[in-house]
Order: structure tokens, then C-alpha cells, then sequence
């Protein structure tokens, strides 16, 4: 056998054992005759000290070796000398009596290091050689969790009732709101599968097929633009229930959450529990988004009524077209230089402002943009309202309601990450519910969902599409959406309503949905589920921000994949199976 034990597993409880060790070189050090390998793999690193006096076999074979080399080490665990620790290893205070060293594998230099954080290569770089950024301590670390956080969900909805039930990567073509990756048929020459965006028409069924809870770790497929947190393909927890309620999915999500953290993650705190849950408009309008990142304060502020007769033209103007005034206040910020504030202005407008006013409380009074503007009587009424003291300053936004909100939603997350209000270690989950059923796209004249056409609405379904809510909601943290899921329609009457007022007629419902809208007829339960991006998840646990870092082989930014050289072309002969002619 290669090995008796792992590299990181041996403690000072093991001195005087006679272990073999295979692994990569991770540091060699070369003292006066005395040479110190650093032996490596994916369960820690552990040092071999190849002595003077060892085996000439020993000594020859070790003489060449070099970075990332694959050993295999015989030898004796023993106690380092007083003062030689190294209390940055888990295995420090030990070192191997190497007695014989078999070189394994070479290796070439290495287009960048692996053994340490600093100096590493653009990304792309990263991607190509994927197979040795994974060998860096951090990436390595990151999977394991990935390992982890994906047993923690399975074996927990295990306990809870649940059956996991894969369902098929080849399926139909739906409009269900992103660009579907499509799959040429050779067996039916001008037909394509489409590569499922999320597993939610086929869930449903399983409901009807009285599979009542179900679950999926599962692959997911879009065709879309491409950020740090998106990929072309991505992994879901993927979850279904019968006969329950919004409740019911919600206590479920947050008592897997609360059990996942403390286990997988025991240096993460949550900010509480149970969860505090928002409506999507009381969500916006407090804190500029409905993804609001809840560990931190300077929520936004309605002045409105503060400044119904200001002189400010600025805010006056807001107000008279059907607008609003708000605020929020930046602790300790009343210094900020002329630089600083222009900068603030500047990232304003990127979110739609026209400009940005100021009020800097300080020890001389008022300063800022507006200072000269405002009233005393109304600058005292501001500082009532927002608790700014001394050494504070307060940005106001006065435009139409949604553009004032995402101003300063924007701006309180720029201040959140410049002034560090956010505690890294500390996990603020939220729920936000009872959102809009649609939302009007302007561009092409119609009502799009905002979520998907399966969510059960409520209201009254023959009256105004835009006051329709759904039984939807989305899980949050820190300011990212986790996921989201929704009571689902169980009726056809109901579903096809809400196809109609998406602009599909009968014909086009029954030739994307017939399947689902037949299976609906044959006594669909009460039902509702939610799926969360397990990459999101994964990532915001390891306390990196994109995706890519915690998956093996991801794509880049821009869907490409550096290290095998996808998307590539293909020969004539297989378009020519497949019926395809390129143009």
C-alpha cells in the first residue's frame, strides 16, 4: 500500500510509530546537509526531516526533488526538539525520521505557486491549470465544505421525511424566462431537448404522483449573462412538499439553516432566531432592495413630511412631480472631504440619481450641500427623526419613490463595505414575502412574472394583473438572495388564468405546459417547495464572493472554460448527424 496514514491526521500521540506517507512536496529546505521536506496532501501537511546519515538510496533519491514532486515517505513519527515547533501546523510538534523516500512522480515548475495566497496569476491562468489551483490549501478547504454543507442537507431531510428523486437533464423547452441550452436530436433530425433551468415543472409532478416530499441536489442550466455569482451551469437544493402551507416551507428551511451553521461553519454566529420576515415592500422601502442585508443599521428614512415646505428647489421638485425626500445617515462621516462626497455623487447617479445633498453634523454646526438650503427648524426635525449626532452625515435622495430607494439601498451597501459595518462571521437570514404576482415590462408591452407562472396568486384574478400578490417568498443573507419558492397553483382553471395573462392563448399553454396542465386535472394536492443556489450558499459560508470559488470546474465570466478550451468547435460529420448547418 502507498500510505498507513494521512499526511494531516499524525498528533504527538503517535511519536515512536512507524508510518508510511505518500503525497506532494510541498517545501523543501535544504539545511547544510540536513534537507526538510514539507509532505502534503488533502488532509493537511506534515514535515519529513531526511537526515545525513539515511540510506544512500535515500539520499540520492531525495538529492532532485523539487516542489510538487509525489513522494511516497517511510519513517518514524517523533517529537521536534524543544523550541522547534510550529504552532501554524496541526501537526507541529511532530516530524517524520524519513528511513527511505520514493520518488513517485515529478513534476515540472508549476506555471504559478500553489503553497500560499500571495502572488497568484489572473484568473484565467487559474481556470487553465484548475487542476493545481485546486491544490491550494484554500480551494481544497472550500470543496471539502461544499462536501460537507451537501451531507448536512441530505442527511437532515432524510430524518425529515424526505426521498431524493433525480429528475431528467434532457427535457422540453419551456419559456420559463431565461435562454434555454439547447440539445440537438440526431434520432429526430430539427428537434431539440432543452437543459432544464431548475427541476420545477417536473417537482410539481412528483407531487401529483404522491411522491409528497421530495428533494434533489440538482444541476441547473441558463443560457444568460454572466457575473461573479452566476454560471452557465449551477447545483440547486431542490425541494417539494404536499399538503402544507407557507409556513410549513419556511420552518423547514429555517430549521435546516439553523442546524447547518453552527455545525458545518461553528465560527459563523447567527444575528437571530427565529428569522425576521419582511414583506417585499416594507423590504425596499427600509432598506432599498428585497435582498436587504440585515447586519447593520442606516436603514433608509422618509423626510417627506420634514420637507413638504422647503425652499430646496431640489426637494421641492421631488415632492410637487409625485416623489419623495429620504435619507441615511453614515456614522462617524461629517469629515468626509470634498473627494469623498464627489465619489458618493458619483455612484449616486450610476444607481439613477441626478445628484446627491448632504448635511454634515459637526461640532460648528451644519456643513454639505445642502446646509445652506435647509432650515434650521427642519434640519433639527431631520436629526430628531434619524438620531444623527455629532460627527455624522446624512445623504438625502429626492426623486420618484423607486429611484430614491435604490439610491440609497445602493449607497448604504457602498458605506457598508468602506466603513466595515458588516461582521464577516455574523449570518443575518431573512424571509421576504407577499411580493407583486407580475411585474410590467415596458420594453415589450406586457406583464412578465416575477417569479415563475406555476406561483399561486391571490386576489382577484379578473381585475388589475398589477395588484395581484403571490404566495411567494425568498430566502436572504447578507444581502444576497439565497433562493426562493412559492406556494404552487394546484388547479388548472388557475394556472391557465395566469398563462393568459402572460400572453399565452390556449394553443400556446397546452404546446409549453399540456403536460403539466393535464397532470393538474388528475387531483394535484396543495403543494410548495423553494430551491436555493447551493454554489451561493457555499460561497457566502467560506467567506469568498464569487461562485467560482467554490466550484471544482467552473466556467469564467464569460462562459468559457480556459482548461479544456469549451465551447469548441465541432466536425462536419457530427453536424451532419445531427441535421445542423452552420451559417
Amino acid at each position: 500500500m502507498y500510505k498507513t496514514h494521512n499526511c494531516g491526521e499524525l498528533r504527538a500521540t503517535h511519536t515512536d510509530l512507524k508510518v508510511t506517507l505518500a503525497g506532494w512536496v510541498h517545501r523543501r529546505r535544504d539545511h547544510g546537509g540536513v534537507i526538510f521536506l514539507d509532505l502534503r496532501d488533502r488532509y493537511g501537511i506534515i514535515q519529513v526531516t531526511v537526515n545525513p546519515n539515511a540510506s544512500k538510496e535515500t539520499l540520492e533519491h531525495v538529492a532532485n526533488v523539487r516542489m510538487e514532486w509525489v513522494l511516497q515517505v517511510s519513517g518514524t513519527v517523533h517529537k521536534r526538539p524543544a523550541g522547534m515547533e510550529n504552532p501554524k501546523m496541526a501537526t507541529g510538534e511532530i516530524e517524520i525520521i524519513a528511513e527511505s523516500v520514493e520518488v513517485l512522480n515529478s513534476a515540472k515548475t508549476l506555471p504559478f505557486m500553489v503553497s500560499g495566497e500571495n502572488d497568484l496569476p489572473d484568473e484565467n491562468t487559474r481556470l487553465k491549470y484548475r487542476y493545481l489551483d485546486l491544490r491550494r490549501e484554500r480551494m481544497t478547504r472550500n470543496l471539502v465544505l461544499r462536501h460537507k454543507v451537501v451531507k448536512f442537507m441530505r442527511d437532515f431531510l432524510d430524518k425529515q421525511g424526505f426521498i431524493e428523486i433525480e429528475t431528467p437533464i434532457l427535457f422540453k423547452a419551456t419559456p420559463e424566462g431565461a435562454r434555454d441550452y439547447l440539445v440537438p436530436s440526431r434520432l429526430y433530425p430539427g428537434q431539440f431537448y432543452a437543459l432544464p433551468q431548475s427541476p420545477q415543472q417536473l417537482k410539481q409532478l412528483l407531487m401529483v404522483a404522491g411522491m409528497d416530499r421530495y428533494f434533489q441536489i440538482a444541476r441547473c442550466f441558463r443560457d444568460e449573462d454572466l457575473r461573479g455569482d452566476r454560471q452557465p451551469e449551477f447545483t440547486q437544493l431542490d425541494l417539494e412538499m404536499s399538503f402544507v402551507q407557507r409556513d410549513d416551507v419556511l420552518a423547514l428551511v429555517e430549521q435546516l439553516y439553523t442546524e447547518l451553521i453552527p455545525t458545518v461553519t461553528p465560527h459563523k454566529k447567527l444575528l437571530s432566531s427565529p428569522w425576521p420576515r419582511l414583506s417585499y415592500r416594507e423590504s425596499v422601502e427600509r432598506f432599498g432592495t428585497d435582498k436587504p442585508d440585515m447586519r447593520f443599521g442606516m436603514e433608509l428614512i422618509d423626510v417627506s413630511t420634514i420637507f413638504a415646505k422647503s425652499e430646496f428647489k431640489v426637494f421641492q421638485s421631488a415632492l410637487e412631480t409625485g416623489g419623495m425626500v429620504k435619507c441615511i445617515v453614515a456614522p462617524g462621516c461629517a469629515e468626509y472631504s470634498r473627494k469623498e462626497v464627489d465619489a458618493l455623487t458619483e455612484s449616486a447617479k450610476t444607481f439613477g440619481a441626478k445628484g446627491l445633498a448632504t448635511l454634515a453634523v459637526t461640532g460648528e454646526g451644519l456643513k454639505g450641500t445642502a446646509a445652506k438650503f435647509i432650515k434650521p427648524e427642519e434640519s433639527e426635525a431631520v436629526k430628531s427623526i434619524t438620531g444623527a449626532k455629532e460627527g455624522d452625515l446624512i445623504l438625502f435622495a429626492a426623486d420618484q419613490r423607486a429611484v430614491v430607494n435604490k439610491v440609497l439601498g445602493g449607497l448604504r451597501l457602498i458605506l457598508r463595505d468602506k466603513l466595515n459595518l458588516a461582521n464577516p462571521n455574523v449570518m443575518a437570514f431573512a424571509w421576504v414575502v407577499d411580493f407583486p404576482m407580475f411585474e410590467f415590462n415596458e420594453g415589450e408591452n406586457r406583464w412578465d412574472a416575477l417569479h415563475h407562472p406555476f406561483t399561486a396568486p391571490t386576489g382577484d384574478l379578473d381585475g388589475d394583473p398589477g395588484q395581484l400578490r403571490s404566495r411567494a417568498y425568498d430566502l436572504v443573507m447578507d444581502g444576497t438572495e439565497l433562493g426562493g419558492g412559492s406556494i404552487r397553483i394546484n388547479t388548472p382553471e388557475v394556472q391557465l388564468k395566469m398563462l393568459e395573462i402572460l400572453g399565452m392563448d390556449l394553443d400556446a399553454a397546452q404546446e409549453s405546459f399540456g403536460f403539466l396542465l393535464d397532470a393538474l386535472k388528475y387531483g394535484a394536492p396543495p403543494l410548495g417547495g423553494i430551491a436555493f443556489g447551493l454554489d451561493r450558499v457555499v460561497a457566502l459560508m467560506a467567506g469568498t464572493d464569487s461562485i467560482r470559488d467554490v466550484i471544482a470546474f467552473p466556467k469564467t465570466a464569460s462562459g468559457a472554460d480556459p482548461m479544456s478550451g469549451a465551447p469548441s468547435p465541432v466536425g462536419q460529420r457530427q453536424l451532419r448527424e445531427l441535421g445542423l448547418r452552420l451559417g
